[in-house]
């Protein structure tokens, strides 16, 4: 008979002084810089150029050819043009327009499976050879019943989700790149300081300029390769999010 063994998770004394030792010089750093923080309000960050930031990368997306620019005779439209007068909707690198973000996520799924079986085997003998010339002590050792099974297995699985996520508001985007089809890369930034709470909202990505609208906005479901990040930093956050430590062990114990 085989027992069982429970699995023991039993890390290496060196790993264990790794991550407290990593943990304590992250907690140390944080902390310090906390500590000199103590009793003022965060400090927003500074207007900078989006494209000098460490990491920026230009937007390359598929291009069509380039079409020569042509005049018809006796007129002045030209070919390729976009608008017969020129408007003061951004077009051009260091405008600005209004992004409307509106936001609106709602999902509800509901799945439920449900499998059962049952199975039943008997098989035997019912007069084995020879048993007849046989006296009573000996049949009773002769097998009656060879095999005999039953099983009985049943299965129900359910699973819900329920979402809903709204986000509204405004918030104006520089353009930092032009694509040779003409299409705008743009990038805002919003800071809001309560008290002791920042809210920043983030907005970039690709937009075309028919889609700006004549009051120079667009809306958020209108932007190509969209990336919108909404969240905070401060007292309430720091609250709200675990410590260090957690977050290692979180990561390196798989139990």
């Amino acid at each position: 008979m085989s027992h069982s063994h429970p699995l023991v998770f039993r890390p290496h004394p060196l790993v264990l002084v790794g991550v407290v030792t990593l943990s304590s010089l992250m907690c140390s750093c944080a902390a310090i810089d906390r500590i000199s923080k103590i009793g003022e309000a965060p400090k927003l960050s500074s207007i900078d150029n989006p494209t000098a930031a460490p990491g920026y990368k230009p937007v390359q997306m598929p291009m069509p050819t380039p079409q020569p620019a042509s005049y018809n005779p006796n007129s002045l439209w030209r070919n390729g043009s976009r608008a017969f007068f020129k408007d003061q909707r951004a077009r051009q690198i260091g405008d600005i327009l209004t992004v409307i973000v509106n936001f609106t996520d709602k999902a509800a799924i509901a799945n439920e499976t449900q499998r059962s079986r049952s199975n039943t085997e008997d098989s035997g003998i019912t007069d084995f050879l020879g048993s007849k010339t046989i006296k009573n002590p000996a049949t009773s050792l002769l097998p009656g019943r060879l095999l005999t099974a039953d099983s009985t297995m049943s299965n129900d699985g359910k699973g819900s989700v329920n979402r809903q996520e709204a986000l509204q508001t405004n918030v104006a985007a520089v353009v930092t790149q032009v694509l040779p089809n003409g299409n705008l890369v743009v990038e805002g930034k919003q800071e809001i300081r309560v008290n002791f709470e920042i809210r920043e909202l983030i907005v970039a990505g690709i937009v075309r300029p028919e889609d700006i609208q004549s009051d120079n906005t667009i809306d958020s479901s209108k932007i190509a390769e969209a990336r919108i990040a909404y969240g905070g930093r401060g007292q309430i956050t720091d609250v709200q999010q675990p410590r260090y430590g957690q977050q290692v062990l979180d990561v390196l114990l798989p139990f």
